[in-house]
């Protein structure tokens, strides 16, 4: 088959809105594919932002406590020792307006700004055979084109917003905590319900009843939370960071969530109960997710995890002075650490201000939302001049559906999604070629430091590019039998761990209704995963067809 020389890698461009590759999402993983792209391959690229700045989910998320779950020192670039050097963290775990500011260093140290278009919502994009591009659309009716097309949307960007009876008769103000207004919300004086109880909630809720007159949270599914015990850095351990940046790199590379520390290698049946309780006692006063690596056989083995869930149900019922309010907060049902576990700054002691009320939404769920407030099933209106919907996101597959993405011959992903997302590697997805999906459904993504999966992710597809460009390939596409192999691997990797017991995870898409019941995420770890994904590319990209 000849070559189309006019679309070909690297050739210029006779029209202004077409290019060698199209990046959507402009932030961790969007900046570091057109970095890569553009300065080591020396692509055409542009970037498409649906927002009027950078910072994906930090430019979105603002809601009051909105911090990261990922020590700060962690949660930064690694593929620059200078950006490194240059760089310095102010707290443990880093607010958003920081990691905000982190962003747009980047894009300004990097000059990426002249090659993205802010304010561009893709609303569809189409495959086509005959001239191997990819033709995109966004709200606004631009039209573009590429031979290449990278989502870099992120797994938590669509927000899931319930479908409750009444919300459009409510009187006051309503906000979904995923998109947040950028002049902020005066909650002063206010009577405020939240929705919500995953780790966003848990972010704010402390925040939330500081500045309002009353909080009322409305809880569905109780949690459990790890103290951040954040605080400012010490000059001493800056200067530590940045001198063990390669260590750092290197164990964050070797371990399977991504995280700057290693899981400790004993099992929590190899100490006594005695023992067992200092452990966790020591890091509940050190706080943060490193709580999860105390043993080994946490997320593996029930009885293990046990002894981890109840010694965090014992913290809540010390914490929490009302026994009552205690019992509802602490019955928690599903192991630890089998949904996404939050960490926190005063959530449980949230509630014992005098201002703040809880309410069990599965004991009197909500009946519907009135001109005043929210309305339980027992009758009660709980008056409200605001609702803040922390209820997350159609995660992993929604922004990837939402983009109206069809393949050869028209295929819809929707279609090819139907009963829940099928891909290889979660990096592509058969009958859609030339199209690349950083952390989609099938690679570990939500449950690793991000920043990790997202350089890993977006160095492959580099490697991959470079790969195709050096020997004259014009597509790639995954093959359906890798498809299905890669599937049931990831189904394996899942079932071998206690992940799946959490039934009402949105790792398991359980939050949005209707949404087919998969385990999206690779439960198999970062530093398997990125072994295989060598191997892959090693062995001349197999499991791929490549073509001329």
């Amino acid at each position: 088959m000849p070559r189309d020389d006019t679309h070909s890698i690297g050739a210029p461009r006779k029209n202004p809105d077409s290019f060698d590759a199209l990046v959507v999402g402009a932030g961790f993983s969007g900046l570091y594919q057109l970095l890569c792209l553009r300065d080591r391959l020396g692509l055409s690229v542009r970037l498409l932002e649906a927002g009027d700045g950078v910072g994906g989910t930090w430019y979105w998320n603002r809601y009051p406590g909105a911090r990261c779950d990922s020590e700060s020192h962690s949660y930064a670039y690694y593929f620059s020792d200078q950006l490194l050097q240059e760089w310095t963290w102010s707290e443990r775990y880093p607010e958003q307006p920081e990691i905000l500011r982190y962003l747009n260093y980047v894009t300004d140290r990097f000059d990426l700004r002249r090659d993205i278009r802010f304010g561009a919502r893709v609303n569809s994009a189409c495959y086509d055979a005959a001239a191997n591009r990819w033709q995109v659309t966004t709200e606004a009716g631009e039209r573009y084109d590429a031979k290449f097309l990278i989502t870099a949307v992120g797994c938590l960007s669509s927000a899931n917003i319930p479908n409750i009876p009444g919300l459009d008769r409510f009187a006051g103000d309503w906000y979904h905590t995923g998109q947040w207004p950028h002049r902020g919300v005066d909650f002063t004086g206010k009577g405020v319900g939240m929705i919500g109880t995953g780790s966003t909630g848990i972010q704010a809720a402390p925040a939330i009843a500081q500045a309002a007159a009353h909080l009322t949270v409305f809880q569905r599914t109780a949690n459990y939370s790890i103290p951040a015990r954040n605080a400012p850095l010490t000059a001493q351990f800056k200067r530590w960071a940045k001198a063990n940046a390669a260590e750092l790199r290197g164990v964050m590379h070797a371990t399977p969530n991504g995280h700057p520390f290693v899981i400790c290698d004993r099992s929590a049946h190899d100490v006594t109960p005695e023992e067992r309780q200092a452990i966790y006692e020591a890091a509940w006063e050190k706080g943060g997710l490193q709580f999860r690596a105390a043993f080994r056989d946490l997320l593996v083995d029930k009885a293990a995890n046990d002894t981890a869930a109840e010694f965090i149900r014992q913290k809540i019922r010390a914490v929490v002075k009302d026994p009552a309010t205690a019992a509802k907060l602490a019955d928690i049902d599903h192991p630890f650490a089998t949904k996404r576990p939050p960490i926190d700054t005063g959530y449980f002691e949230t509630f014992n201000r005098a201002n703040v009320t809880l309410v069990d939404v599965r004991a009197t769920p909500i009946e519907c939302i009135t001109r005043d407030g929210i309305q339980t099933r027992d009758g009660t209106e709980h008056k409200l001049d605001v609702i803040v919907f922390a209820t997350g996101f159609d995660a992993m597959t929604g922004p990837l559906l939402r983009m109206n993405i069809y393949g050869r011959d028209g295929f819809a992903l929707s279609e090819a999604w139907q009963a829940g997302p099928r891909t290889y590697l979660g990096l592509q997805v058969a009958g859609f070629p030339n199209l690349f999906t950083i952390t989609g459904p099938g690679s570990p993504s939500v449950l690793c430091n991000m920043p990790v999966a997202i350089e890993q992710h977006v160095e492959w597809i580099t490697a991959c590019i470079a790969h195709l460009r050096e020997r004259g390939f014009e597509r790639i596409e995954a093959a359906p039998d890798a498809v299905d192999r890669w599937v049931a691997h990831v189904n394996g990797a899942a079932n071998a761990t206690l992940l799946p017991q959490a039934k009402h995870s949105w790792y398991l898409g359980a939050n949005v209704p209707g949404k087919p019941r998969v385990f999206m995420p690779y439960a198999g770890g970062m530093a398997r995963y990125r072994e295989t994904c060598a191997a892959v590319a090693l062995n001349g990209y197999e499991g791929f067809t490549l073509s001329f």
